[in-house]
């Protein structure tokens, strides 16, 4: 299948800060491809590298077939993209906002309304509104229109769910998936693990190194190691008690519980005897599945 990305050993640093340490991979087109990591990960420098905002200090990388560098003016009339932050004008109604980009790509909202039409659709009643005074979830439906309005074969989208509502970032995805069905190249960034299962493949990434790229299934299936959730009373202390058990790989905190990986000889009888030696009331120690964010931490 032909790729829309190719990216060969990039690197970037800002000083003695290495952002990207050599990243290397490809993203088919039509793909919905997902990069996976906290803040400060190296994501938004990739996407910046990629949409021709920023240089790399070193390595190649392609979109749409032409060179970041050397054809950077082509490529942005290919590519769109969502910044982490929310960059329109605030001062701009949502009609107003939306009709600029469009003239800054030569076209016109009535010529590619049909891209934009079940996302535009659900804040169209507010087009007279000042962008500054709309919600997280609408703001991130205009600027998705903005990015789309000039009909881009690559989409670059920079934490859009970041500080959205549960239910506006259930619709966002629904409208990814919508774009993708038009042939359109997706790459998300996102830093919540349980928004990896929504895409084809995904990177998981880490201080500027990439841990594993493959498909959600793949890498869950790979997950090789005993994992157990475990609650009790005071959860502080008891993520330090069951740190310090010799038979205990990791432990960390995933909500109102612990995930931990075990030695194949410790038994759950012999954890709560432990901890209940300690004085823990209400020990509970379940066998789980493992999540893509418990891959992550393996990996990481």
């Amino acid at each position: 299948m032909k790729q829309a990305v190719r990216v060969d050993d990039i690197k970037k640093s800002y000083g003695k800060v290495e952002a990207l340490r050599g990243v290397s991979f490809s993203v088919s087109e039509g793909e919905l491809f997902g990069i996976i990591g906290p803040d400060g990960a190296g994501k938004s420098t990739l996407f910046r590298i990629l949409t021709t905002l920023l240089l790399a200090d070193a390595g190649t990388a392609e979109v749409a077939g032409l060179d970041v560098v050397k054809d950077f003016k082509e490529i942005r009339t290919k590519v769109g993209y969502m910044p982490g932050r929310f960059s329109l004008y605030q001062d701009l109604t949502v009609e107003e906002n939306l009709t600029f980009f469009a003239t800054v790509f030569y076209t016109t909202v009535e010529e590619n309304y049909e891209l934009v039409k079940d996302i535009y659709q659900q804040i169209e009643p507010f087009k007279t509104r000042r962008a500054g005074a709309l919600s997280g979830g609408m703001k991130q439906k205009l600027a998705l229109s903005c990015a789309l309005i000039h009909k881009p074969t690559v989409l670059f989208l920079d934490e859009p769910t970041t500080g959205v509502d549960p239910v506006s970032r259930k619709e966002f995805w629904e409208m990814l998936k919508r774009l993708k069905e038009q042939g359109i190249t997706i790459l998300v960034s996102t830093p919540y693990m349980d928004e990896a299962t929504l895409c084809d493949r995904i990177a998981l990434i880490r201080e500027g190194e990439f841990l594993k790229i493959d498909t959600p299934h793949h890498i869950v299936e790979q997950f090789s190691e005993i994992l157990w959730a475990v609650s009790g009373d005071n959860m502080f202390h008891l993520l330090i008690d069951l740190r310090n058990h010799p038979q205990v790989k990791n432990c960390f905190a995933f909500g109102d519980v612990h995930h931990i990986t075990v030695e194949k000889e410790l038994t759950m009888d012999e954890l709560k005897k432990y901890l209940t030696a300690k004085c823990y009331k209400e020990v509970e120690i379940t066998p789980i599945e493992a999540s893509i964010e418990d891959c992550y931490m393996q990996l990481a």
